[in-house]
């Protein structure tokens, strides 16, 4: 079998289910497992979002739009050398990944039509139905159903401890910081899970922009930024652009030293097996007096009360 994986969370349920081997093409966002990046890279993106602010991508998202352009692009050269029989693509974020028509588009080039599995998860569920889809069709049935097994044990344990807890703090998912976007699908359900109340967030409905008075009027006793695509180092460069909004000290959350910024590209924003190691991380931050154990700074770091602060508005606290 060969494989293209046209999206990062495909790439790692392919890796988990033992399909490594038989990967020929990824796209240039598949870094995990390591042994990924070592794969032939089939889709790049028309916008370098390492040079630009979270304003300018959002912007430039919006111009390619606006224009009908499409986000991400085929290499139609190292997809034809790759020659896949089967393919992994998605049908759920234009702004995420591959537009679905343009892989049906690219699928013409090839010498043979290739099996297409298409995913478009929203919520916890349909990732679990897609490994398990994904295993079926690619003769990995027995590894899909234990790795299944393992995830929803996982998520049970999170969801029976966090049960217990006295109080469920509302909790603010930040995906994107300027302008500011509340995470949506899955992750409204993993803070359900995790013992809080998320008031602003949809669950199984795509993240959404939102009002900055929202958020204040909300009143967020923990705050969680998520910027998809975005590690922690990431997401701190970009802290200024929420710090510096009207009434940010202020929020019991900044005011508690409860803002977080965590892996959102690793553990929040890629509908796969990891979505459950960042259920247990939403679990820490909400109740660390249940969750005593605390997730690697590369996964998420908590600002102290003066980091969370900016220097513009900490005379204003």
């Amino acid at each position: 079998m060969r494989i293209c994986s046209l999206l990062p969370s495909a790439t790692e349920i392919a890796f988990a289910l033992g399909l490594g081997d038989e990967i020929v093409g990824v796209t240039h966002e598949c870094d995990y497992p390591p042994e990924a990046k070592e794969k032939r890279v089939v889709v790049k993106s028309a916008i370098d979002s390492e040079k630009l602010a979270s304003r300018d991508i959002d912007e430039s998202v919006q111009r390619h739009v606006r224009e009908r352009k499409g986000i991400y692009a085929i290499d139609l050269l190292r997809f034809r050398a790759a020659n896949p029989d089967y393919i992994i693509t998605q049908d759920l974020c234009d702004v995420c990944a591959l537009d679905y028509h343009e892989v049906m588009e690219a699928v013409k080039w090839l010498t043979a039509p290739p099996k297409i599995v298409s995913l478009a998860p929203t919520r916890l569920a349909d990732v679990l139905r897609d490994i398990e889809r994904i295993g079926v069709s690619a003769g990995k049935q027995v590894a899909a159903n234990e790795l299944v097994r393992r995830l929803g044990e996982r998520i049970e344990r999170v969801r029976e401890r966090a049960s217990r807890a006295r109080s469920r703090p509302r909790v603010v998912c930040i995906e994107w910081l300027d302008p500011l976007y509340s995470a949506g699908h899955w992750v409204p359900e993993m803070v359900e899970l995790a013992g809080g109340v998320d008031g602003l967030g949809k669950k199984g409905k795509p993240s959404e922009e939102i009002a900055w008075e929202t958020v204040r009027e909300f009143a967020p006793e923990v705050i969680v930024l998520m910027p998809c695509g975005f590690d922690v180092a990431r997401t701190l460069r970009e802290l200024p652009s929420v710090q510096d909004r009207p009434g940010w000290g202020k929020l019991p959350a900044v005011k508690a030293g409860r803002v977080f910024a965590v892996n959102g590209s690793a553990y929040f924003n890629r509908p796969g097996p990891r979505l459950v190691d960042g259920l247990e991380i939403l679990a820490q931050i909400v109740h660390p007096e249940i969750f005593s154990s605390r997730p690697p700074l590369e996964a998420a770091q908590q600002l102290s009360r003066q980091a969370a602060v900016s220097s513009k508005q900490q005379t204003d606290v």
